[in-house]
């Protein structure tokens, strides 16, 4: 009975995978077959947060990742990143030490983007959000990569089409916007540009998929889903706190256990940076001209001032190496 319960479930599996490859035609096919083999290369720009994170859960499925940053440093500080979160794994048993070398043995860097991307099947750009940065990242990873290569940004509210029309091929640029921190966070959030193909579209939700994520494709307008719900919260919550309304811990207070949130949003705005809050309020009030979008004097204050939250060491807390506690900043001490 085991042997036929085996076959039972080897067809189904090929029935299924069947019925997704009929959607496609045949050169988009071969780039589908391609992306989805294990042993297609990808290449993630940038190393920070993002990208380190990116690497990581494509190198633990099995995929060879370059990761590319013109900083040698920074592309050393992303794998011992890398290293430092395979470790938590490894001790909370949810991965081995074998699968852990594994996973590092699937990483190289790269500081020369020429040499980075020109064997990739697939490019996911991973750099700080910023437009024109991304822009000259776009058009030199077009210049470099295969024609055939799928290139992704993992912007969270910069628009894929402005994106793609600095690029030869619109139609296999799309957003890929994995959630922080990305080895643990379920979401991808695939955004569409104005000229995405459908099925480049498809290749990236079975391949979200295959990194064990949850895919979740939406349209391209001024901060997709996720930003233009969350931001505005945010940012309501920096202007009670601007107006006197109630203190930082009473506005984190209600959220947590009013709504049942994991963390308040000004606890939240610290974890994301408040630079990078910022810029995405000025995407959504720029992109549809609504002055509710417009962002708080308090945070662009703390912009200003370099309080950029938990990266700076202090926002509307204050952050010390090595302690957990939650410490209002002094500023907003009563």
């Amino acid at each position: 009975m085991g042997r036929v319960y085996q076959l039972v479930e080897t067809w189904r599996f090929q029935k299924q995978k069947l019925k997704r490859l009929s959607n496609y035609n045949t050169y988009n096919l071969l780039i589908f077959l391609s992306i989805m083999n294990t042993s297609s290369p990808i290449t993630v720009v940038g190393a920070g947060t993002m990208g380190n994170g990116i690497a990581h859960v494509f190198a633990q499925a099995g995929f060879k990742v370059t990761i590319v940053d013109i900083s040698l440093g920074q592309l050393e500080r992303a794998v011992a990143t890398i290293g430092k979160n395979l470790d938590r794994q490894v001790a909370k048993g949810s991965i081995t030490e074998e699968q852990k070398k594994e996973t590092l043995a699937n990483i190289n860097i790269n500081s020369n983007m020429i040499a980075g991307v020109k064997d990739a099947s697939l490019v996911v750009e991973a750099a700080t959000e910023n437009t024109e940065l991304k822009l000259q990242i776009f058009e030199e990873m077009d210049k470099y990569a295969p024609k055939d290569a799928i290139l992704a940004t993992n912007t969270s509210s910069i628009s894929i089409t402005k994106i793609a029309a600095v690029t030869n091929r619109a139609s296999k640029v799309i957003g890929m916007h994995f959630m922080n921190p990305v080895p643990v966070m379920k979401l991808v959030e695939i955004i569409n540009g104005y000229a995405t193909d459908k099925e480049v579209t498809n290749t990236i939700v079975e391949l979200s998929k295959q990194l064990g994520k949850v895919p979740c494709v939406v349209n391209d307008y001024p901060g997709f889903i996720a930003n233009r719900i969350l931001m505005p919260m945010i940012n309501e919550a920096i202007y009670s706190l601007y107006e006197g309304v109630a203190g930082v811990e009473e506005i984190d207070t209600v959220m947590k256990l009013g709504m049942a949130h994991p963390m308040g949003p000004l606890q939240l705005a610290d974890f994301i940076g408040l630079d990078v809050c910022l810029a995405i309020l000025r995407v959504l009030h720029d992109g549809f001209g609504n002055p509710k979008y417009a962002p708080c004097p308090l945070l662009i204050n703390m912009v200003t001032a370099g309080k950029l939250g938990a990266k700076s060491g202090e926002g509307f807390y204050k952050y010390t190496a090595g302690s957990k506690d939650l410490v209002v900043s002094g500023m907003f001490k009563k």
